[in-house]
């Protein structure tokens, strides 16, 4: 498609068509200005970033992150609203090579004769490196504007060198009453909402689509719609709370399984668990499996959380979190999920220990930063004749045969002798541990005197 031919009927593959007719209630009450906008008030209020920057008609490139329906594609047309740029929608999930280098060729024509033009990304972090690189000249020469709109962590889904030639937005989801609120005028506006209808709507009504929402308006107005057909054929045309229930039916909650989401709300019940908060821990959990999460991957998580958060405070725990594991494999969703949930509670109300994790680690650090020395010949072996005039198990002592059943042989290489890695605390089981590790000092201290 070329900027200076007529808009076709249908528009091309990867390119959105923005016809008003019949359009969703969330497109036909989308924001014209930002006067009409609502919420980022940390990005388009009165002397913040992002409307400094459209007031001053700078052409920098941009990238908007932000969660569906807070208004990214909204701020973008605006953007090219306000500073008479032609405005052209690019789908990431539409689109190749193939669409951008034409794009890319009519925004450079239409360049030479004093047009600008905003190039809009959706979902541009689905465009893959060899996709982003060939945006590349054309943001550095000034050819297009470029505004990306990702749901997804830039600093992990856009390449290096296009991130740093563009300033990143960050939006945030709308409160519940803002959206009430918008919910409000697409009921009483006449030209674009649903005023025409004469619809009257309780505010518990419209305050449980909002929450429904989570932030996301464009969810709110789908349910609005629906609200509104059920309010017309019941000839109340009365929204009550009841008919907002009905209109949402079910929550959908916010996840990607893949996505930053995933692991912010991994972390979530990860640090609830640490942190001995077994509420918080209890509602992470019920966020996850609500949301559609793999009940076997929370399993796993939660063994992990075993042993590197609980470990020998606990020993159990590691035993009932595999018993969880087990449990949720014998009867499935939903029975299971309360093993799980049994699992977390434990694990959030137990003494807590990173001792071993903390050593293991400290283990593996040696044993990078040191030499690889052989095993010592008293801890080795001597099945042959051979093995033993060389030296094999020489000095070998058995600790059975010792008294208190510990010996003050030595069992790492030469190198690291004295080397302490594992220190218990004085948490749950682990003070036991460290009574006993204290004791055996004592053994070898008075076998080496």
């Amino acid at each position: 498609m070329s900027l200076f031919e007529q808009m076709p009927a249908q528009p091309p593959r990867g390119v959105k068509s923005t016809r008003a007719g019949g359009a969703p209630l969330a497109e036909r009450m989308r924001p014209r200005s930002l006067d009409e906008l609502v919420g980022q008030e940390h990005l388009v209020g009165p002397g913040k970033p992002l409307r400094v920057q459209i007031e001053r008609d700078d052409a920098s490139s941009m990238i908007f992150w932000g969660p569906p329906g807070v208004g990214k594609t909204t701020l973008a047309k605006i953007i090219a609203e306000t500073t008479q740029a032609s405005f052209i929608e690019f789908s990431a999930v539409m689109s190749g090579i193939k669409e951008i280098k034409q794009v890319m060729v009519d925004a450079a024509k239409a360049a030479e004769l004093r047009s600008r033009t905003i190039l809009f990304v959706d979902e541009i972090h689905r465009f893959n490196k060899a996709q982003q690189d060939a945006f590349l000249p054309y943001v550095e020469r000034g050819t297009i504007r470029l505004i990306g709109a990702t749901t997804e962590n830039p600093s992990f889904e856009v390449i290096s060198a296009l991130l740093s030639r563009c300033r990143v937005y960050v939006l945030e989801p709308l409160k519940d009453e803002q959206i009430a609120l918008l919910l409000r005028r697409a009921l009483e506006d006449r030209e674009r909402g649903l005023g025409a209808q004469e619809l009257q709507a309780d505010d518990d009504a419209l305050e449980l689509i909002a929450g429904y929402a989570s932030g996301d308006c464009r969810t709110a107005y789908n349910a609005l719609e629906v609200a509104a057909q059920l309010a017309t054929a019941d000839e109340s045309k009365h929204i009550a709370k009841a008919i907002a229930a009905e209109a949402i039916q079910r929550r959908v909650l916010m996840y990607d399984k893949q996505g930053e989401e995933h692991f912010n709300l991994i972390s979530a019940l990860h640090k609830s668990v640490r942190n001995s908060d077994a509420d918080a821990a209890l509602y992470w959990l019920g966020r996850m499996l609500a949301a559609g999460e793999d009940p076997l991957y929370l399993a796993r998580r939660i063994v992990r959380m075993a042993v590197e958060d609980i470990g020998l405070a606990a020993p159990e725990a590691l035993h009932l979190c595999l018993a969880a594991k087990e449990t949720y494999d014998f009867l499935g969703s939903p029975e299971g999920e309360l093993a799980l949930a049994e699992a977390v509670v434990y694990l959030a109300l137990a003494p807590k220990s990173n001792a071993v994790y903390t050593a293991y680690g400290a283990a593996q650090e040696d044993i990078e930063r040191t030499r690889q020395e052989p095993v010592p010949l008293h801890l080795r072996n001597a099945p042959t004749k051979l093995m033993k005039e060389l030296g094999y198990a020489a000095g070998y002592k058995y600790a059975h045969d010792e008294e208190g059943k510990v010996s003050d042989m030595d069992c790492l290489p030469d190198s690291l002798k004295g080397r302490s890695y594992y220190v218990p605390t004085q948490e749950g089981r682990e003070k036991q541990l460290a009574a006993r590790m204290e004791e055996i000092r004592r053994i070898k201290a008075a076998k080496r005197g």
